[in-house]
């Protein structure tokens, strides 16, 4: 289980929900808002326009079927307007057709109904993700600062951004290696957004999240009938990506059957969808991602050495925190910056004795620990200015006996985050929202936390679903 704050998923932001279903509407609204998002409402496209003349949205939701300028004519005309917002289709109509044409249109993204509240809710995110990311870690073709989001300037810090320079500009297959919490996927971001293909779509891929069965469909898409729950067909993140990037995150955990089918797209820029015997082609640059040794992985054979060599072409390594610990003060006001706006108070800030303290950690977690650290210490902080004595009992190696050993580590990051969870949850007197909002994730993930700690879950009649 992932630490709770260390990722960009946990961004919120304004969401515009257009469709002229008003409880379809409605039900999405309070998923998101539920979520920790300000969200308005428009029952259709032209109202949306004319909300548009007065506000500004981070991402935007609508159907494809609406009365009047239906979804992919406000797509267009969103587009001729100009405009930084994310766009997203939502529509039980779906069709390869559509869908397609809806992300050559610039759609960051479609969703077929019926879609329950969490992939609504990682939907919202990912086009957050997509958002932000680019323009806080693009690395420049110089070499120059590459953003709050890939924060200092020590060696360590400057060396991946010179690599990061060179590669960007290829279409180069690269390979991310390094511990969990050093920024991976950061540093994929930043080389889509210094690349030539930076106009393109950057596509993620959590693939530890998914079952085989599923991962083969996420990747390559299926028909209509391809298996018992495809109703209607669905496009892979392959196409998806056409002409852009797709990043692969934990690509050891592909099993051996589908890491055949990925080297062969790597090889060939062609695929078959799921239960169809049509070759395409497809334009995507591959960005992986790893915190394992895949030599010990191939050596077990549980990775296939062909596709190793195919993926590392190019490889990029994250610097653990203990490497680069004077960009730690950085990080820091970076953290608490950002979880002050979230709790709407000001920024806290460290004692010279809690400074020097983080200085000497070992930081296991690297800078998903700091950052987790950060958030607790703005939540839970006494006082404006943080001590030593309050971090050191909330730093990992307290609460671990050897941190050296990657497993403990991650249990003991787990432990961490439930310990930051229920005390913040204990603050706001068991209101969830309040909680979630404070921490900066999503309702719903709070709550499948919760129960995964054995909580009960709360009974909440009459909740709507989209």
């Amino acid at each position: 289980m992932p630490p709770i704050v260390a990722e960009p998923h946990a961004l919120t932001g304004r969401v515009l929900v257009v469709d002229d279903h008003a409880s379809a509407r409605e039900a999405m609204a309070d998923i998101l808002r539920c979520a920790g998002h300000e969200v308005s409402c428009a029952s259709s496209a032209v109202e949306a326009l004319r909300r548009l003349d007065r506000e500004e949205f981070d991402v935007i939701l609508t159907d494809l079927q609406m009365p009047g300028m239906d979804g992919l004519e406000f797509l267009r005309a969103l587009s001729e307007r100009g405009g930084e917002a994310q766009v997203a289709m939502i529509t039980a109509h779906a069709s390869v057709a559509s869908a397609v044409e809806a992300m050559r249109r610039g759609a960051f993204d479609y969703l077929e109904k019926p879609f329950d509240a969490d992939q609504l809710e990682q939907l919202v995110r990912r086009a957050l993700r997509e958002l932000g990311g680019p323009r806080r870690i693009a690395a420049p073709a110089g070499g120059g600062d590459a953003g709050p989001a890939m924060i200092g300037a020590s060696p360590a810090i400057q060396r991946l951004r010179q690599r990061i320079a060179q590669v960007a500009p290829t279409s180069e297959t690269v390979l991310i290696l390094g511990e969990s919490g050093t920024g991976k996927e950061l540093v994929a971001r930043a080389v889509h957004a210094a690349s030539r293909r930076a106009a393109g779509t950057l596509v993620s891929v959590n693939c530890p999240a998914l079952s085989p069965h599923l991962m083969e469909s996420e990747l390559f898409g299926h028909v209509r009938g391809a298996f018992t729950t495809a109703d209607a067909p669905r496009v892979g993140r392959f196409e998806l990506a056409d002409g852009g990037t797709l990043f692969l995150d934990e690509v050891t955990e592909i099993e051996l059957s589908l890491q055949a089918k990925l080297l062969r797209v790597l090889q060939e820029r062609a695929f078959e969808r799921v239960g169809e015997s049509a070759t395409r082609s497809v334009d995507v640059r591959v960005a992986a991602a790893t915190n394992r040794c895949l030599r010990k992985e191939i050596a077990a054979g549980r990775f296939r050495e062909d596709l190793y060599f195919r993926l590392a072409v190019v490889p990029l390594q994250t610097p653990p925190l203990r490497q680069r610990k004077e960009d730690i003060p950085e990080l820091m006001e970076f953290f608490f910056a950002r979880a002050a706006q979230r709790l709407g108070q000001a920024p806290r800030n460290l004692s010279a004795s809690a400074l020097e303290l983080l200085m000497e950690y070992s930081w296991p977690g690297n800078v998903r620990e700091l950052e987790n650290l950060a958030t607790r210490a703005s939540v839970l902080g006494r006082c404006e200015t943080i001590q030593a004595d309050e971090l050191r009992t909330w730093l990992i190696g307290e609460i671990q006996s050897s941190a050296g050993e990657a497993a403990s580590t991650e249990v003991n990051l787990q432990e961490m985050e439930r310990r930051l969870i229920e005390a913040t949850l204990q603050r706001f007197d068991g209101h969830r929202g309040k909680t979630a909002q404070a921490l900066g994730i999503g309702v719903r993930t709070l709550a499948n936390k919760l129960r995964s700690y054995g909580y009960a879950p709360r009974e909440k009649p009459g909740r709507k679903s989209a």
